[in-house]
């Protein structure tokens, strides 16, 4: 058993799509669109199999995201080494996220940085 992919909505699907595959490498498909729903998305593929859905409705209502609440708390890359942990981090920083932890060891001993990057979600880099 493996998990085939995650899904999230998002208001700004192109801003989303450009974010994973500019930053993290992802790949994306040429997208999909139900004409009569308004539903749009696109599936981006990472190395090693992960796919993540993009999606966007017209009514899916928005709510603030709470860092610490009930249900998904972030999607963690793996992007190798501390020194890439690094770099994507200050590349981040200097593109205007916000960095919200970190680049740090955690006390579990994950050497991670934790980024607020698409619409408030958090996006962690790890080793």
């Amino acid at each position: 058993m493996q998990i085939e992919h995650i899904a999230m909505y998002v208001n700004d699907l192109e801003a989303a799509r450009d974010f994973f595959t500019e930053y993290l490498g992802g790949r994306s498909n040429s997208g999909y669109h139900n004409k009569n729903t308004g539903f749009r998305s696109y599936f981006i593929s990472f190395d090693g199999g992960a796919r993540l859905e993009l999606m966007n409705k017209p009514q899916v209502a928005d709510t603030d995201k709470a860092a610490e609440r009930t249900g998904y708390a972030h999607i963690a890359f793996s992007v190798g080494s501390r020194e890439k942990v690094d770099e994507l981090t200050e590349r981040l920083r200097s593109a205007g996220y916000e960095v919200k932890s970190g680049p740090r060891t955690t006390g579990d001993g994950y050497y991670e940085s934790c980024i607020a990057a698409i619409e408030g979600n958090l996006i962690e880099i790890t080793v």
